[in-house]
């Protein structure tokens, strides 16, 4: 199979747009997608704590093969986050110490692969956002073929390039470019609101109090 690259013209959002985006958890802003656009719980970042904002260059790589991901990275935008469909497989990786090298040149924002890595220790002290299923020895090979910058599925979410890829300890969301300003305000009044629900806390009242939980049935 060739290697294939789509042309798109996708909206870049500007800095202060993806500044807000950052104040914004994962889990705040799939709530408000009605708890949608999660990825498979096994995706989880490579080091604790760290979090990706950014958005997506797409790319769909055969079953091992890391050529595509290679040509990904040399095209990507400073602060893009790369999200690879590398089918799930967990025993071959794709990705590995040289392409973090060049990745971190490039100012990439992160990744996100539906697949295998190798090379932690480089990848952890690179500080580069790693984001994957699992981790194996084995390496990839280059030249089967792919897709870049198309519309694709990893770890169970669409995903088109430039969607929003929000990423932290609790796992990694996909946010649709076409939806990012209603998502956007919905989530910053989501978080208000739970402002709001520690301040009922603070003040003596329940959980169950402040959702107005129905009361139990009394048995026995």
């Amino acid at each position: 199979m060739a290697l294939q690259r789509h042309t798109n013209n996708f909206q870049r959002l500007t800095p202060e747009q993806l500044d807000a985006w950052r104040r914004i958890p994962p889990a705040v802003a799939s709530d408000c997608m009605n708890r949608t656009q999660v990825m498979h719980a096994k995706m989880k970042p490579l080091v604790a704590g760290q979090a990706i904002c950014g958005q997506a260059r797409t790319v769909t790589v055969m079953v091992g093969d890391c050529l595509p991901i290679c040509e990904a990275i040399a095209i990507a935008e400073p602060g893009e986050i790369l999200v690879v469909d590398a089918g799930g497989v967990e025993d071959v990786a794709v990705w590995g110490g040289v392409m973090t090298f060049e990745a971190v040149l490039r100012q990439l924002g992160g990744v996100v692969i539906d697949g295998a890595v190798r090379d932690v220790a480089e990848i952890r002290s690179s500080g580069l956002p790693m984001f994957c299923r699992a981790v194996v020895p084995r390496g990839p090979h280059q030249g089967f073929g792919g897709t870049i910058d198309a519309t694709i599925s990893v770890a169970g979410v669409p995903i088109a390039p430039g969607d929003v890829i929000l990423g932290n300890d609790d796992g990694v969301v996909v946010v649709p470019l076409a939806a990012v300003a209603s998502i956007l305000a919905a989530s910053q009044a989501h978080l208000l609101k739970e402002e709001k629900w520690m301040d009922g806390l603070r003040s003596g009242k329940t959980i169950k109090q402040i959702f107005a939980m129905p009361e139990p049935e009394i048995v026995g």
